[in-house]
């Protein structure tokens, strides 16, 4: 899935220990979709890669982002998340858009040519 729109904030990155002792770290953004109403969404990059990938994106972009969202049952109540994936910076004049993405550097695109 994917949400256009504008970072309107960064929250502060999060981290701490899994409990299977794995160290873990997030940060999450809030995109203003631009609607009259439920305009802001909140979405979760985990893991320093992704990190690296926020902190490319100033406060104020225009952007569309690649997301995965899911939900999960605790005591009879549902929860969601909404983590991203990808952002790709959106381009005014020619709603072009400039993607940025977990290993899209690497130069292997997995084709046998």
């Amino acid at each position: 899935m994917e949400i256009i729109g504008t970072i309107k904030s960064k929250l502060d990155i999060e981290s701490g220990i899994s409990k299977a002792g794995k160290e873990w770290s997030k940060q999450s953004i809030v995109v203003d979709m631009n609607k009259d109403w439920n305009s802001d969404v909140c979405i979760s990059f985990f893991g320093a890669d992704k990190l690296a990938i926020v902190d490319g994106f100033p406060v104020g972009t225009d952007v569309k982002v690649g997301i995965n969202v899911s939900s999960r049952e605790f005591n009879g109540k549902y929860y969601h998340n909404i983590d991203g994936w990808r952002i790709d910076a959106i381009d005014g004049a020619s709603d072009m858009p400039k993607a940025m993405e977990v290993g899209a550097d690497d130069g292997d695109t997995g084709l046998p040519f």
